[in-house]
């Protein structure tokens, strides 16, 4: 059997003058490593994209974390300087696949932005620089260089007995890399909680009603998916959606 195919949307840069459509490297090398497929990334176009040609073509859908912020006019949210950067394009292209990939029972993984993205696609709300509001944590990413140190695994999350995650992981408390400065507001009506921090802040979920994998976390289970026992599982997890869901239609 042939690898199957995970799709990346892309984040925009402008470099020198040109515009690229790109994703960070840690990303496809959790494909690659933990979930034991091919990565392609997919251009993030505001308008331009056939999401459904794209997934009659891939096995699985990665959503990826980014510095961007999804914009705040597509949840109500206030579209400030402070709660950017923005990038419409990844919106539009994420917001899309997400839902498509759910309907159609891709199995899908969204991570950091990507829970956020997944949280809004569906009807949810966020909260911005949750840091300032009373008794939340500082989930900030620590300033320094070093970016092991900056993804170092410092916080506990709760996992709900009987969770979809939990299936992966198991039920309990786990230690985890969550950076972040946006989180879930309102939960989206066809969203369950699957994992808080010790704040409260919802740090994972999944689709009630999806047909196959659909899960999102606010933490970044790519980046150690390789030594972290934790990180290797949910990839694992996702991998094996994968390969059945490629195994099903004949791939």
């Amino acid at each position: 059997m042939p690898s199957p195919i995970i799709a990346i949307p892309a984040d925009t840069r402008e470099i020198e003058g040109y515009y690229w459509h790109a994703t960070p490297q840690q990303y496809v090398n959790a494909v690659v490593k933990g979930a034991g497929a091919t990565a392609i990334v997919v251009p993030a176009l505001e308008s331009g994209n056939d999401i459904d040609a794209i997934l009659d073509r891939v096995d699985g859908v990665l959503i990826s974390g980014s510095r961007s912020n999804v914009h705040p006019s597509l949840y109500g949210g206030d579209a400030s300087e402070k709660n950017g950067p923005y990038d419409p394009a990844r919106d539009a292209t994420s917001m899309e696949l997400i839902r498509r990939a759910i309907d159609r029972g891709v199995p899908l993984l969204a991570i950091c932005r990507g829970i956020q993205e997944l949280n809004v696609a569906l009807g949810g709300t966020l909260e911005t620089e949750i840091q300032e509001k009373p008794g939340v944590w500082d989930h900030r990413r620590p300033d320094v260089p070093e970016r092991d140190k900056m993804y170092a695994i410092r916080q506990t999350v709760k996992v709900k007995e009987g969770s979809c995650i939990a299936a992966a992981l198991g039920a309990g408390e786990f230690q985890v890399n969550s950076l972040h400065r946006q989180a879930i507001g309102v939960t989206a009506p066809r969203l369950t909680v699957e994992a808080v921090a010790e704040d409260g802040t919802i740090e994972a979920v999944s689709v009630i009603d999806a047909p196959n994998f659909a899960i999102g976390v606010q933490w970044h289970p790519e980046y150690w998916v390789e030594s972290d026992a934790t990180s290797a599982r949910l990839f694992k997890s996702f991998g094996d959606a994968v390969r059945a869901y490629a195994e099903a239609k004949g791939r």
